[in-house]
């Protein structure tokens, strides 16, 4: 049988979107549906709590930073093998970026290219009738978008309840879940959202919760049956980041999480090896890789730690003698001279940068961009551009002479000027790749 799917979707953030989410994968996959979730948009917290939900890997389909044949590819991926695709939306549905239609970055994209019928989830806390107002307006706004169904979530009483059926039930929307106010369940967060899947250590007894919550507020039969056909074109790889070399070290742990699905994904398909090691741990890379690969994270949070990890520090500086070593955003600061925490402790880091980054004084720098790069590095070849975004509340404190990585514009193209570092054989910047552009 094709694979079917549908997107979980609300008009703006906090509505409840990775709640029900969450729920709807849990309890279906309790149930023995082979399902695969994915997120719309540059988010790298969120599916890991898919991951862990579903017990399949996540995966981001982005409109605005991937072209459509690497939606096409990644989508036709993960369904295979898979009975139920499931995408969760970031902000409201139609929220984007005022650029071409079909990449404006926004969930609409993804459900319009993949043919995906829309869960809405409607928090109605404060409202009644205009529940319904709401959306009379999500069924006319774009008619390439279906709403299949709706959640009601947040619901105050039994009559509260019924006001708002009375009220969507001219409208012909089915409503497949109603989820009362004191029913949800609160998952911990930090300043760049959830805390990550692997950091929550009762993880497991909160899907089990979150999974019967599903079962006693929504209309799973009706969820499933409500998933429409994939629209699957045959895709086209040809626009993932390269692997950087045949063996790449990979820094893994509680500071240095944020890699996406498909970049590993694209990188051991095209025969590379990846081998994992903890700065965390005091592990350096292995000296017999060619390149080495901080990812973002959180390493603000563990400056300290990092700042005595003497072998993590020794071995990484003995490598970029001689080998590429990249870092993104939270690898990006540990590469520099120094961190300054959130308290206003100054921690040395490896050095290999000028960069010097605090946290004590927060500015938050977010959104996508479109980088092209002006020195070789790990991304690519000189001239070559790269799509992705941006996102962390550090503040620059001091640069220093490096050379600038590469040219950035925003999402609709305006120059931002140039970004990123390099010296020697070490590169880096706040900038997370997600595919060629």
């Amino acid at each position: 049988m094709p694979p079917r799917g549908l997107l979980v979707a609300a008009p703006r953030s906090g509505s409840g979107k990775t709640t029900i989410t969450l729920a709807l994968l849990a309890a279906l996959a309790r149930r023995g549906v082979a399902v695969r979730a994915a997120k719309s948009g540059p988010d790298y917290i969120d599916p890991a709590f898919h991951a862990a939900a579903t017990g399949r890997p996540g995966l981001n389909l982005d409109s605005w930073a991937m072209p459509p044949a690497l939606i096409d590819h990644l989508a036709r991926s993960a369904a295979d093998g898979a009975e139920l695709l499931i995408a969760e939306g970031a902000m409201g549905l139609f929220d984007g970026v005022a650029t071409e239609p079909g990449r404006t970055g926004a969930g609409a994209d993804i459900a319009t290219r993949l043919g995906l019928p829309v869960l809405l989830v409607l928090d109605v806390s404060g409202q009644s009738q205009t529940a319904a107002a709401v959306l009379r307006g999500f069924l006319t706004h774009d008619p390439r978008v279906r709403i299949a169904g709706v959640v009601l979530n947040k619901l105050g009483s039994e009559r509260h309840t019924r006001m708002i059926r009375e009220a969507i039930a001219p409208l012909g929307v089915p409503i497949l879940g109603t989820v009362p106010r004191e029913a949800a369940i609160v998952l911990p967060e930090r300043h760049l959202g959830l805390v990550q899947a692997g950091e929550t250590g009762d993880l497991a007894a909160r899907l089990a919760a979150l999974a019967a919550l599903a079962e006693r507020h929504l209309d799973l039969d009706g969820i499933h049956a409500a998933a429409g056909p994939l629209g699957l074109a045959a895709g086209d790889a040809g626009s993932l980041v390269p692997p950087p070399g045949q063996r790449i070290a990979l820094a893994q742990d509680a500071a240095f999480s944020f890699m996406y699905a498909h970049m590993l994904a694209g990188w051991r398909a095209a025969g590379a090896e990846i081998l994992p090691f903890s700065p965390l741990a005091d592990e350096a890379p292995d000296p017999s890789c060619d390149v080495c690969w901080l990812p973002g994270g959180y390493p603000e949070l563990h400056a300290g730690r990092l700042a005595t990890a003497g072998g993590f520090l020794a071995g990484t500086r003995r490598f970029a003698q001689a080998k590429p070593v990249h870092g993104e955003c939270g690898g990006y600061m540990a590469l520099g001279q120094a961190l300054t925490d959130a308290d206003g402790t100054t921690h040395p880091m490896l050095g290999l940068l000028a960069l010097e980054t605090s946290f004590a004084r927060r500015r938050m720098n977010l959104g996508y961009r479109a980088a092209r790069l002006i020195t070789p590095s790990p991304l690519g070849a000189t001239g070559e551009m790269v799509r992705g975004h941006e996102f962390h509340y550090a503040t620059v404190t001091a640069r220093g002479a490096d050379d600038a990585l590469a040219e950035l514009s925003d999402a609709e193209g305006h120059p931002l000027g140039t970004a990123g570092s390099r010296r020697s054989t070490v590169t880096g910047s706040f900038f997370h790749a997600i595919a060629r552009g």
